[in-house]
């Protein structure tokens, strides 16, 4: 019997697919453990969607090598796939047992981390750009969390020029519904009651399938089949938040009023630089669409900062629009230079200065809108998710249906179950509200 540590670093889909690891590695007898140091085998799930995680996914190989001199090191995902033979390279790798495995091969990962081989060195890259299936990663169980991500979509067609996933994900991939809602059930059984659908590309979902099989369609199924489940969309394109799927979300009360919109720029000279499909007024004219169907959803945006060539007017332009939007909150990012990018070869680079500045503002406008948002709520009821622990003070708390988080009094059995609460006062980041002695699940 071996003792696995698996580091997860980046998105909802590496932590879909590390849960797969620890699935394979438990099913197989083995033993998952909180530390790497006493690790057999260590498993780095690698992010590189912007150079900082780039670095941190290099140093945590680093740190893992250095605490465990004797464990298979096993390196993945998307720094593994972009940067394996820089990896190869690594002196501290040099004399010992690792192996590399690329995105399109991580469904035989835990079967080659478990042979008996003498191998000192493996590298199992693949070939992502021509992969046409996504890897079937089933898990049993997602953590100790109530709350699971299900991955139903991989890789991306889109190609921003300042991206570098559609070469570290491929070509965008579906897992058939059937699957889709086998996993779902699989969750359901093992005590879940959220399940968060992701992909690198959800909009795609069913591109690549048969003509009926489509995000609609799934969130349909998956509803009929899971009744007791709540759903939640990662996050949509502007271009693919349809009238079918609002009225879809508008009619279930199982699929959560909250949509997650990347906007990127709010300046189309930016948009049409940064290879984004859609213009301001088309993506208004989607936020105004959520509004009007869903008028208490929860509407996140992207937005990134310090794009090359973003000069005052084209950041005040993205002010000034977020301003003048119906929305919860941002995601603000600033622009990271990818080698291999289109973006990278760009001249007009901003400094890390003015970067900094523009993140600040547009972080305070978040709050801003965050405030105003959670003020709208008060005095309304909603269904909240239970966390499983409390806070520094003793209340439980959790997360609406539309995505206020909120603090209450109540007894620890409503750990990870759902149950009405309404919003009572604004306190900062939260709500605080009164449970409903009524519809606890």
């Amino acid at each position: 019997m071996k003792k696995i540590f698996i580091s997860t670093l980046g998105c909802k889909v590496n932590q879909y697919e590390s849960a797969a690891f620890k699935t394979q590695f438990e099913d197989s007898g083995h033993t998952i453990v909180a530390s790497k140091e006493n690790a057999d085998i260590v498993v780095i799930n690698t992010c590189a969607v912007t150079a900082n995680a780039g670095a941190h996914s290099r140093q945590s190989i680093r740190q893992s090598i250095r605490a465990n001199p004797k464990a298979h090191i096993i390196i993945t995902g998307c720094f593994a796939e972009i940067g394996a033979k820089e990896l190869s390279l690594e002196k501290e790798l040099l004399g010992r047992k690792y192996s590399i495995v690329g995105n399109s091969k991580k469904d035989t990962l835990v079967v080659n981390a478990l042979q008996n081989t003498t191998e000192v060195s493996q590298i199992l890259l693949g070939s992502i750009e021509n992969a046409k299936e996504i890897c079937r990663l089933p898990v049993r169980r997602f953590g100790d969390r109530s709350r699971a991500y299900l991955r139903i979509q991989d890789g991306c067609d889109s190609y921003c020029t300042y991206c570098i996933v559609p070469y570290t994900r491929g070509k965008s991939r579906s897992l058939p519904q059937s699957e889709v809602i086998e996993q779902a059930v699989i969750f359901a059984a093992e005590g879940h009651r959220e399940i968060v659908l992701t992909g690198i590309h959800l909009g795609m979902y069913g591109k690549d399938l048969d003509e009926n099989e489509n995000l609609v369609s799934l969130l349909t199924l998956l509803r009929d089949a899971t009744p007791k489940i709540s759903y939640r969309i990662s996050s949509l394109e502007p271009t693919e938040i349809t009238d079918t799927l609002l009225e879809l979300m508008r009619s279930s009360n199982t699929i959560q009023p909250h949509l997650h919109i990347p906007l990127q720029s709010g300046d189309d000279h930016l948009l049409n630089r940064m290879n984004r499909k859609y213009s301001t007024a088309e993506f208004r004219s989607t936020v105004k669409k959520c509004k009007k169907s869903l008028p208490d959803c929860a509407l996140g945006i992207d937005i990134l900062a310090g794009f090359p060539g973003e000069t005052e007017d084209h950041f005040n332009n993205t002010v000034s629009f977020l301003e003048s939007l119906d929305f919860s909150y941002l995601h603000v990012f600033p622009y990271s230079v990818r080698p291999g990018t289109v973006a990278a070869t760009f001249g007009d680079q901003i400094n890390s200065k003015i970067k900094n500045r523009r993140v600040a503002i547009l972080r305070e406008l978040s709050e801003r809108k965050k405030r105003a948002f959670y003020k709208s709520q008060i005095g309304q009821t909603y269904p909240a998710f239970v966390e499983g622990k409390r806070d520094k003070d003793g209340k439980l708390k959790g997360f609406t249906s539309n995505y206020v988080a909120v603090k209450f009094d109540g007894p620890d059995s409503l750990f990870y179950k759902r149950v009405n609460v309404k919003l009572i006062s604004s306190a900062g980041g939260y709500i605080w509200a009164r449970r409903e002695e009524s519809d606890e699940s």
